[in-house]
């Protein structure tokens, strides 16, 4: 249990999670916490010890190997792997092709959601903690559930901008992947949760969407 103000962020690659979920924070004073920053931390370390992704068993096995450490500064979010920074490693197109079969084995997300209901536990005032499963499995009574979406052609072109790509097709072909992945996981797969606001950020600036949720949280707490 946590006294803290729980904000969850939830929804597809590329709708605007990170942004937002950090603006939101920076706002409110909250701590930040962004969960796929963790995953992908996982597969770094899983990479690093030279072991196949797609070897379910062998990745369950070293999970308890792994330290992964979560800054929680919305403007300044750090993310460590064995004692290393892994902040920019982490976004690399190595880690972004193998994250996907790493984040379906069941004993990582157990591992990874204790973590971060541990971090939550331990916030003051308020979080804000973004990923695919918060409102559904990390933080299910959080009193502010938000959704994010947005079109596929909005998605492919933030991420390829994230990302400095200039093919959008396959991007969003990629972010397609992804998102067929997330939702048809069987552990803590990409849902909607119960109570959870949607907002489609497709035409929307960054701050229109951080300002409608600080509204949201403002009148809830």
């Amino acid at each position: 249990m946590t006294n803290a103000f729980v904000v969850a962020v939830d929804g597809p690659s590329g709708s605007g999670k990170s942004s937002t979920a950090r603006g939101v924070a920076d706002r409110l004073g909250f701590a930040y916490l962004d969960t796929g920053a963790m995953y992908r931390a996982v597969t770094w370390a899983v990479l690093r010890r030279g072991i196949d992704t797609a070897d379910a068993g062998a990745v369950a096995g070293v999970m308890d190997q792994i330290e992964i450490t979560s800054g929680t500064d919305p403007l300044a979010p750090t993310i460590a792997a064995d004692g290393v920074d892994v902040s920019v490693e982490i976004r690399g197109d190595e880690v972004t092709a193998h994250v996907s079969p790493v984040a379906v084995v069941p004993e990582v997300r157990a591992a990874l959601v204790a973590r971060q209901r541990e971090i939550i536990a331990a916030a003051a005032g308020g979080i804000v903690v973004e990923g695919r499963d918060i409102g559904s499995t990390v933080a299910p009574d959080a009193p502010v559930k938000i959704y994010l979406v947005a079109d596929p052609e909005a998605r492919a072109a933030r991420r390829a901008a994230e990302v400095g790509a200039t093919d959008t097709a396959s991007t969003a072909a990629s972010l397609a992947r992804r998102d067929h992945i997330d939702s048809s996981r069987a552990t803590s797969p990409l849902v909607k949760s119960d109570g959870a606001v949607e907002i489609d950020s497709t035409y929307l600036t960054l701050e229109e969407v951080v300002a409608t949720i600080v509204a949201i949280v403002e009148e809830r707490r």
